[in-house]
């Protein structure tokens, strides 16, 4: 079978390459999957740059979410059948063919495209446990960076539906509009002088509760300018590859509490997390949540598709699409 393999960590682009590799036999408890779509995550770029909590032993074959189709049942599973479609609980989805476990597979509902159900787990269950973690109540505020990104997208819808407040923060004019079209309200672009103030503006007597970072860099202190005293920032992501700089009168002053949030070590309890990855397909079969392809590559263009998927201004995911 044809997979995207990286025998060093580096720059994603020039690193992936296509390989022949034997084709994977399901274990117990595991059953094949042969791969229609697989999105290419920010947290995958960073696996195989080196810079991920996570560094597979070398040579590894990339991509961690996956659409498929049940090939072949490892012995005991019972909860699959072969020719299901079927999402989660699997790692190396950047090939033809790999393997899940059927533990956390769940087939997927007719209603539900491809193109959506390739996405539902890594962005749409995180937003979703996000917001479980904070623990916000209705009525709550909520500011974060990125907003423009799919999880910040995600993130404003289910906070609304919720009752939390949501303030984004953009760092182009232009993504205001953007945003606005999508009918996500109360962003602000950190672009030109005077954001704050727009910033605190929108908010009015409310109190912002919580700030989530995936910025990295001066992220973080952009949105200590707006969390209340005694409120936390979550670390979420470091799109900007830069070290974090805040200062410390944040933590001993203001007595903001700064952590970091990991859906693969969640502090959430499983059954909490397997609630809200029901009302994710839930939402997906009924047609009220889809997630947009910017564009699809098959294998053998690995560089193209990772070049696509750090432009700025996609309108969905990039995703390497199966034979």
């Amino acid at each position: 079978m044809q997979s995207i393999v990286f025998e060093r960590f580096g720059d994603p682009a020039e690193v992936l390459t296509l390989a022949e590799r034997e084709r994977p036999a399901p274990g117990p408890g595991q059953a094949l999957l042969r791969m229609i779509l697989s999105p290419i995550h920010n947290h995958d770029l960073m696996t195989v740059a080196g810079t991920y909590g996570i560094k597979p032993p070398l040579p590894a074959i990339g991509g961690t979410e996956a659409l498929g189709v049940v090939e072949k049942l490892g012995a005991g599973v019972e909860n699959l059948q072969v020719g299901q479609r079927v999402i989660g609980g699997a790692q190396q989805t950047w090939a033809d063919y790999y393997l899940v476990d059927a533990r956390y597979a769940r087939p997927v509902p007719d209603g539900i495209d491809d193109e959506t159900a390739c996405q539902l787990i890594a962005m749409p269950l995180s937003a979703k446990m996000v917001l479980a973690d904070l623990g916000l109540q209705r009525g709550d505020w909520l500011v974060q960076n990125s907003a423009n990104g799919a999880v910040g997208r995600l993130l404003s819808r289910f906070g609304a539906e919720k009752g939390v407040n949501v303030l984004s923060l953009v760092r182009r004019d232009a993504a205001v509009a953007e945003l606005a079209a999508a009918g996500i309200t109360n962003v602000v672009s950190t672009e030109q002088p005077g954001w704050e103030a727009r910033a605190r503006d929108l908010v009015g007597d409310g109190s912002i509760r919580a700030g989530l970072d995936s910025v990295g860099g001066d992220g973080p202190a952009q949105l200590a300018c707006l969390v209340a005293d005694g409120g936390e920032i979550v670390i979420f992501g470091a799109l900007s590859g830069q070290p974090i700089r805040i200062e410390p009168s944040v933590a001993i002053f203001q007595q903001i509490t700064i952590r970091g949030f990991w859906g693969a070590k969640p502090r959430l309890a499983p059954d909490v997390i397997g609630r809200l990855l029901e009302e994710v397909v839930a939402e997906a079969a009924s047609g009220k949540l889809t997630l947009p392809v910017d564009a699809a590559f098959p294998l053998d263009r690995i560089a193209d598709a990772v070049r696509a998927s750090t432009e700025p201004g996609r309108k969905g995911k990039v995703v390497l699409r199966g034979r």
